[in-house]
C-alpha cells in the first residue's frame, strides 16, 4: 500500500528571471514528524516554503496534501489545506490583545470575545503554551509574541506548521520550552517543518533533515543517523571544519571604558541604566541579552548615534607597548571622552560600528548605489574639493568580493539587488576595511549560512589579533561562548553579569539574560 504523506512536493521548480531558485525538488513530510530544512544562503529553503504557504506559485511541479493534488495560490488557500507558516518577523498589532490578534481577519472576529478567548485558552492548555488571551502584545516578551503567532495558525486549523528561524531571538530556556511545545504538537499528529541554521538545535528537535544546495534537493536523512559534520558536508558539498577558534592575542590594553551610562531609546523609553564595563584591545567582548535589552542603544551611544543622558564613554588609543606578548599594559593617561562627540568625530578616533539590523540597508548602505560607491561613503569627506578619486573604493569593493565571496554581477550593481547575506558581507567588510581600533558588530552572521558565518568569525579574530577591541552583539549563545573572550550580559538595559566565556555555560547566560542569578557580585566585575 502506497504511503500517504501529509505533504509531498514533486519536481517543484521556481525561477526569478534567469535565476533558478528551486530546481525540480522532491520532498515529503509526514504527520507526527518534525523535519528540519537545511541549506546555505540562496539554497532555496525559504522560496520552497513560501510556495507551500501560498506566497509564491511554482513554475513547474505539483504539491500534494494528504495524497491529493492541490493549488495553493495564497496564504488563505494554504490555511484551507491546513498549512500555516510562522515567519521570523512577527505580524502582530501591538495595541491588541493576544486573542484579538489571533482572531484578526477572520469572519468570527466580531463574535463574542469571551468565546474567542475561551478557544484560545483551550488551544494554549492543550499544548502547554501558557498564554494569557487578554494580554496586550506591547506587554509581551519575544517568546510570548512567538507563542501568539503559533496559536494564531492553530486557531485557523493548521495541521502542517512551518517555522522560519524560530529560535533566533530566544534564550536557551525559551528555546527548550518551544521545543517541548513542538514535541507535544508532534505527539498530537501535527507535521512540522523548521528552517534553521543552528545544527545543535536540528539534532535536538528534528526526526529528519532535508538538505538543499544551490536550489537542488540533496537528500533527506534520519537525524539519529547523522551528525553536524555530515550535515555541513551535505550543505556545502565538501568538508568544512566546525571548530570556532579563540586565539590569544599578543595585545591586551584598555581601549574602551563605559561608566554609569544612561540613555533613552528613540521612543523616549529608558533603554540603558547605569551600564559600566571595559573593552580591551586584543579581545572579543560579547554582548548577550534577549531582544530589546539595550544592545542596539548601547552600540549606538558609543558610536555617537544615540544621545547619552548621563555617564561616560572613554576611549584609549593603542598603547605603544601593547605588542608585548601576554603583557597587560597599564593605563598611563586619561581616556578621551566620546560622550558629546559627533559620529564623524568618533569614527576619526578609530571607533567603527557595523550594525546588521532587520533591514540591512538601514545602517549606512544606500540600496540604489553599487558596492564601490558604498565603500566611498566612509571616505568622501576626507577629500576636499569637487572631485573624488573613485579608484581606491572600487579596488576595495573588488577585494571584498574576492575575500568574502560576495555574489554580485559587479561593483556597480545596486546593493539592493544582492541577497541579504551578501549585503551583510558588504556592510561588515566595509567597516573592517576602515582599520578601526574599536570594531562594534551587531548580529554580523544573522541569517548567514555556515560558510559565510565562519568567514565572518575569521575576520573578527583577525581584527582581535591586530589588537582591535571587538564588541560583538550576537543571538547564538553557543557562538558567543566559543568565539568571545568575555561576555557582558544585559537584562532590561542593565548589566546583570560579566563572565569569562571559556568557563561560562549557556544556562548561566540564559539565567543572567532574564536576571535570574544576576547578583551584585557579577555586576561589580563590570
Amino acid at each position: 500500500m502506497e504511503t500517504v504523506h501529509a505533504i509531498e512536493l514533486r519536481h517543484i521548480t521556481k525561477r526569478f528571471g534567469k535565476v533558478v531558485a528551486n530546481d525540480g525538488i522532491d520532498l515529503t513530510l509526514n504527520r507526527g514528524e518534525i523535519l528540519s530544512l537545511l541549506g546555505e544562503n540562496g539554497s532555496g529553503k525559504t522560496t520552497l516554503m513560501n510556495m507551500l504557504s501560498g506566497i509564491y506559485l511554482p513554475d513547474e511541479g505539483e504539491i500534494l496534501v494528504e495524497g491529493k493534488s492541490v493549488s495553493i495560490r495564497s496564504p488563505k488557500d494554504a490555511f484551507t489545506h491546513g498549512i500555516g507558516m510562522i515567519h521570523q518577523h512577527y505580524k502582530l498589532v501591538d495595541v491588541f490583545t493576544a486573542a484579538e490578534n489571533i482572531a484578526l481577519g477572520l469572519k468570527e472576529a466580531g463574535m463574542d470575545r469571551k468565546a474567542i478567548a475561551a478557544r484560545v485558552k483551550a488551544i494554549s492548555d492543550k499544548y502547554g503554551f501558557g498564554i494569557d488571551p487578554g494580554k496586550k502584545v506591547y506587554d509581551m516578551s519575544v517568546s510570548e509574541k512567538q507563542t501568539v503567532e503559533i496559536v494564531k495558525v492553530l486557531y485557523r486549523g493548521a495541521e502542517i506548521l512551518i517555522l522560519d528561524e524560530p529560535t533566533a531571538v530566544l534564550t536557551p530556556q525559551e528555546t527548550e520550552r518551544l521545543f517541548d511545545i513542538l514535541r507535544s504538537m508532534k505527539a498530537d499528529g501535527k507535521a512540522i517543518v523548521i528552517i534553521t541554521h543552528k545544527l545543535h538545535e536540528v539534532m535536538a528537535i528534528s526526526d529528519k533533515v532535508a538538505v538543499l544546495r544551490k536550489g537542488k534537493y540533496i537528500g533527506t536523512v534520519n537525524t539519529a543517523d547523522t551528525d553536524p559534520q555530515k550535515l555541513t558536508d551535505m550543505m556545502v558539498g565538501h568538508a568544512v571544519s566546525l571548530n570556532i577558534d579563540r586565539p590569544q592575542a599578543k595585545y591586551h590594553d584598555l581601549r574602551l571604558e563605559v561608566k554609569g551610562l544612561n540613555c533613552r531609546g528613540s521612543d523616549g523609553v529608558k533603554a540603558l541604566t547605569d551600564v559600566s564595563f571595559q573593552a580591551m584591545g586584543g579581545e572579543i567582548l560579547g554582548i548577550a541579552g534577549i531582544a530589546g535589552s539595550g544592545q542596539k542603544e548601547l552600540l549606538e551611544a558609543i558610536a555617537g548615534l544615540q544621545k547619552a543622558e548621563s555617564g561616560h564613554i572613554f576611549y584609549y588609543p593603542p598603547h605603544p607597548k601593547s605588542d608585548i606578548a601576554g603583557n597587560h599594559v597599564p593605563v598611563d593617561k586619561a581616556g578621551e571622552e566620546l560622550v558629546g562627540k559627533t559620529p564623524s568625530q568618533i569614527q576619526k578616533v578609530g571607533v567603527s560600528l557595523a550594525f546588521v539590523p532587520e533591514d540591512r540597508l538601514g545602517m549606512g548602505l544606500v540600496g540604489g548605489m553599487g558596492m564601490a560607491d558604498n565603500m566611498m561613503l566612509k571616505t568622501y569627506k576626507d577629500h576636499p574639493g569637487p572631485f573624488v578619486d573613485r579608484k581606491p573604493p572600487r579596488a576595495l569593493a573588488e577585494k571584498l568580493i574576492d575575500e568574502l565571496e560576495i555574489v554580485t554581477p559587479g561593483v556597480s550593481t545596486p546593493v539592493r539587488r544582492l541577497s541579504g547575506g551578501n549585503v551583510q558581507k558588504v556592510l561588515v567588510g566595509r567597516e573592517i576595511a576602515s582599520s578601526p581600533t574599536v570594531l562594534m558588530t551587531a548580529y554580523p552572521v544573522r541569517g548567514l549560512d555556515i560558510n559565510s558565518s565562519y568567514t565572518i568569525y575569521r575576520l573578527l579574530n583577525e581584527q582581535k589579533m591586530k589588537g582591535v577591541a571587538v564588541l560583538l552583539v550576537g543571538e547564538d549563545l553557543d557562538v558567543l561562548l566559543e568565539l568571545c573572550d568575555r561576555i557582558v550580559v544585559l537584562c532590561g538595559g542593565r548589566v546583570s553579569g560579566v563572565v569569562e566565556a571559556a568557563s561560562a555555560t549557556k544556562e548561566q547566560l540564559g539565567l543572567l539574560m532574564t536576571h535570574v542569578g544576576g547578583g551584585e557580585e557579577e555586576r561589580d566585575h563590570a
